[in-house]
């Protein structure tokens, strides 16, 4: 029975095979560049706006007079750089406790042993189904109780505990082997020990993600603070924009300049901490 051979290609056939033009990845490639274009149209606006005097605003994209001023203006008109720090420390804080008691609820619902673990955590689990809008009230009465009301506690501590960072992290925590709790606990460590010098090590890339969206989250938390500040000098910064607004009007390239300010620290932290904010959405995405 003869045997048939396929011709191999030529060098020059398998060059013009290289140079063809994929269509389907060039269209893409297009459709993904309107998208992004489309995406970042309101950032530019913004952008474009803070460098306007007051008068342009209204009238076309691009400034016809720039104003470099508006981002000095900014710190006259209110007091930007007290907002500023208040939003800064208030979301530092609720990030260090949101992460750490998220840390030690998810490592007792995946590392511990006890009766009815999985029913309560499943339980903790649920109150996530609850609109964040309806429990506003309800904290605000306790805040009350607690005379925390106009307060950077009473700020803080309600978003001190999240179901969801427990949920990221015992995710985490269940991919790792119970041998190396089991290797600790023989060498004479400690439950502590193992929680924060084996587990938490290794939880490291979760523990990156649940920081950057627990600081994004609170950074320009708007409702709560409303609710909850009297005083001026408590404002965060989404609050004290809002006095960009007057009887004459919106200041609208002032608030556009604040805006722009306001935004520094998170570019910052998403340029920094990108690689690893991927990598841990990728590895706790590989088991639950």
């Amino acid at each position: 029975m003869a045997t048939t051979i396929s011709p191999q290609p030529t060098a020059l056939q398998s060059y013009e095979a290289e140079k063809r033009i994929d269509w389907v990845q060039v269209l893409r490639f297009v459709v993904l560049t309107i998208i992004a274009l489309y995406m970042l149209m309101p950032f530019l606006w913004s952008l474009l706006t803070s460098f306007k005097p007051l008068a342009e605003v209204d009238l076309q994209v691009w400034p016809m007079h720039w104003v470099p001023g508006n981002y000095a203006e900014v710190f006259r008109t209110i007091e930007f750089g007290r907002y500023y720090l208040n939003s800064i420390m208030i979301a530092v804080w609720v990030t260090l406790l949101q992460v750490s008691t998220s840390a030690m609820a998810a490592y007792a619902f995946s590392r511990l042993k006890w009766s009815a673990r999985d029913k309560i955590f499943m339980l903790y689990l649920a109150t996530m189904m609850i609109p964040g809008v309806v429990l506003t009230i309800p904290n605000f009465f306790v805040m009350m109780k607690l005379h925390l009301y106009n307060t950077y506690a009473g700020l803080i501590i309600p978003g001190a505990f999240s179901a969801f960072g427990t949920f990221l992290l015992r995710q985490f925590m269940l991919s790792l082997p119970t041998s190396l709790d089991e290797a600790a606990e023989i060498d004479g460590a400690s439950e502590w020990q193992v929680f924060t010098e084996v587990i938490l090590p290794l939880a490291r890339p979760g523990l990156i993600v649940l920081t950057i969206f627990t600081f994004f989250g609170n950074y320009g938390s708007f409702t709560w603070p409303l609710i909850m500040i009297r005083d001026a000098a408590l404002r965060t910064l989404p609050i004290g924009m809002m006095y960009f607004d007057s009887q004459y009007g919106t200041a609208t390239n002032l608030l556009m300049a604040g805006s722009m300010m306001s935004i520094i620290p998170l570019i910052i932290i998403f340029i920094l901490a990108q690689k690893q904010m991927v990598r841990g959405i990728q590895i706790g995405a590989v088991k639950g």
